[in-house]
């Protein structure tokens, strides 16, 4: 009797391999940008005037999309806030920093201020502290400390100058340089209010002079 010839045993075939998890839908904008752009128009309106639209038109994303990623109009003015604030203080960090004669050391600081209040596309858009953060500070208690900690660190940056200065014998034995730090932001105020007045370079240049020459004597 012939047997039939048992079929082969199965052979076990590999599981096909499946094909790369697919990510979420890539975001349409970049943070970085965006918030850029939320900095930019907070800075030519302020706070109040700015709605959600405004900040939706100017940074492409719709309502939900800046919720998500950067909180209510109020998270994203303090996180505008602070973007300005570290932006303003690389552009000066250096200037406080390397060992130069006071004079010029105050013509950079001064200079690259001016730079930055001068900015905008359509328009001089001054200081964030000055024109908008100092009126939100009222009532607002953690702008408040943000805005006291900003003067405060001018303040200090510019007495440790000062300090620096008198050891060269650049200043007299006399000379404060706490207050003369406090003149010297005080400077460094009116020339951002009178940017926003469009008030042109070459005269806010001529007070950031003559404040030069009151704070480090005009014989230096």
């Amino acid at each position: 009797m012939v047997q039939k010839s048992k079929p082969p045993a199965a052979v076990n075939q590999p599981e096909p391999r499946s094909g790369p998890k697919r990510r979420g839908r890539p975001r349409a904008y970049e943070p970085d940008v965006a918030l850029g752009k939320a900095l930019d128009l907070f800075r030519k309106q302020g706070f109040a005037a700015t709605s959600l639209d405004d900040l939706s038109a100017a940074t492409g994303m719709n309502r939900p999309s800046l919720y998500g990623a950067f909180g209510d109009k109020r998270e994203l003015y303090i996180k505008s806030y602070q973007r300005y604030r570290d932006e303003a203080a690389a552009a000066t960090v250096a200037i406080f920093r390397e060992e130069m004669p006071l004079r010029q050391r105050l013509e950079r600081v001064y200079a690259a201020a001016l730079d930055i209040y001068l900015s905008g596309d359509t328009g001089p858009r001054g200081c964030f502290t000055v024109v908008t953060a100092a009126s939100e500070a009222v009532g607002d208690p953690e702008i408040r400390a943000m805005v006291l900690d900003g003067l405060t660190g001018l303040d200090k940056a510019f007495a440790s100058c000062f300090r620096r200065a008198r050891e060269k014998g650049e200043l007299p034995e006399s000379a404060d340089p706490v207050a003369l730090a406090q003149i010297a932001s005080a400077t460094i105020h009116t020339i951002a209010i009178r940017s926003r007045a469009r008030v042109p370079r070459k005269e806010l240049e001529a007070i950031v002079k003559g404040a030069i020459d009151v704070l480090v004597g005009a014989k230096n």
